[in-house]
C-alpha cells in the first residue's frame, strides 16, 4: 500500500513502520491516524512478516499530537481523533506478532504512549521521552495514564505524569520505561538484534507467549495463571512444538511451520 504520512516495508521476516513526518517530528494528524491503523491491519494479514519494529523518520520516534490540528477540534471531532488513536495502541497489543519501538528520538506525549504499547522498547542514548500535557492544561489521551503505572509502577508514572517534564534514555532505561540503551543512530539497528532472536523461536510459542501476558495482565493471578495453563496446551498441541522437541533431540535447527 502507498502511504503519505508513514512507510511500511519488510525485510525477511522483520516489518518496518516508519513514522514519516520528519518536518514536524512526525507529530500525529488524522491522516497518519488512519493510515498507521491501515499498516497495522496489513501487518497482521501478513505472514511472512513475524516481528514488527516501530521507528520515526528524522530526529523524533514521534513527538505528541499536531497542536495546529488539535487546537481547531470541536469536542465531537477530539473525540473521534482520541478514540482512532486508542484503537491503534490496542490493535498494536492485540497484534499476534511482536512489536518494538526504536526510539529514535523525542518521544513525547502521543509518542510515548505509543511507545508503551509496543512490547519492547529500545532507545538511542539522545532519545527524550515525557507526557508534557499538563504544561498545556491538558493530560494524556491514549492510556498513557493506565500503561506508565501498569510498566513502572505509581510513584514513578506519577512524576513523569505530573511534572510535565522529559527524561533521558539512561533515566529511562534506570526506571524500567525502556529495555536497552545504544549509541545514537543504533536504535533500530538494536531492535533488528532482538528480532532476530525472536525469529528463531516458535511463532506460534511466541505468540501464545504474547497472548498469555496480554491477558493475563489484566486477570486476577489464579485466572490468568489458568489462561497461560490453556496456551500452553494449544501449543504443545502444534506440529511446530512437536517439530521443535524432535529438532532438539536430533541436535538441528527446527523448520518451522507455523502449523
Amino acid at each position: 500500500m502507498s502511504f503519505e504520512t508513514i512507510t511500511l516495508e519488510k525485510k525477511g521476516k522483520i516489518g518496518y513502520l516508519t513514522l514519516n513526518r520528519p518536518k514536524v517530528f512526525n507529530a500525529v494528524n488524522a491522516q497518519l491516524i488512519s493510515e498507521f491503523g491501515e499498516a497495522l491491519n496489513e501487518v497482521e494479514k501478513d505472514d511472512d512478516i513475524w516481528v514488527l519494529i516501530i521507528t520515526g523518520a528524522g530526529k523524533a520516534f514521534q513527538a505528541g499530537a499536531d497542536i495546529s490540528e488539535l487546537v481547531k477540534m470541536t469536542p465531537l471531532e477530539l473525540h473521534e481523533w482520541n478514540h482512532d488513536m486508542l484503537e491503534n495502541w490496542r490493535t498494536i497489543e492485540r497484534l499476534k506478532k511482536p512489536v518494538i519501538a526504536a526510539i529514535n528520538g523525542y518521544a513525547l506525549g502521543g509518542g510515548l504512549e505509543l511507545a508503551i504499547s509496543c512490547d519492547i522498547r529500545v532507545a538511542s542514548e539522545n532519545a527524550r521521552m515525557g507526557t508534557p500535557e499538563v504544561g498545556l492544561g491538558i493530560i494524556p489521551g491514549t492510556g498513557g495514564t493506565q500503561r506508565l503505572p501498569r510498566l513502572l509502577g505509581k510513584g514513578a508514572a506519577m512524576e513523569l505524569l505530573l511534572t510535565g517534564e522529559a527524561i533521558d534514555a539512561h533515566e529511562a532505561y534506570r526506571i524500567g520505561l525502556v529495555n536497552k540503551v545504544v549509541p545514537e543512530g543504533q536504535a533500530v539497528a538494536a531492535a533488528e538484534e532482538i528480532a532476530n532472536k525472536i525469529i528463531k523461536n516458535g511463532p506460534l510459542a511466541v505468540m501464545l507467549a504474547k497472548d498469555a501476558v496480554e491477558v493475563g495482565e489484566e486477570l486476577p493471578l489464579d485466572a490468568a495463571v489458568e489462561y497461560g495453563h490453556k496456551n500452553i496446551l494449544l501449543c504443545q498441541s502444534s506440529e511446530d512444538a512437536k517439530e521443535g522437541l524432535t529438532a532438539f533431540l536430533e541436535k538441528r535447527s527446527p523448520q518451522w511451520k507455523r502449523k
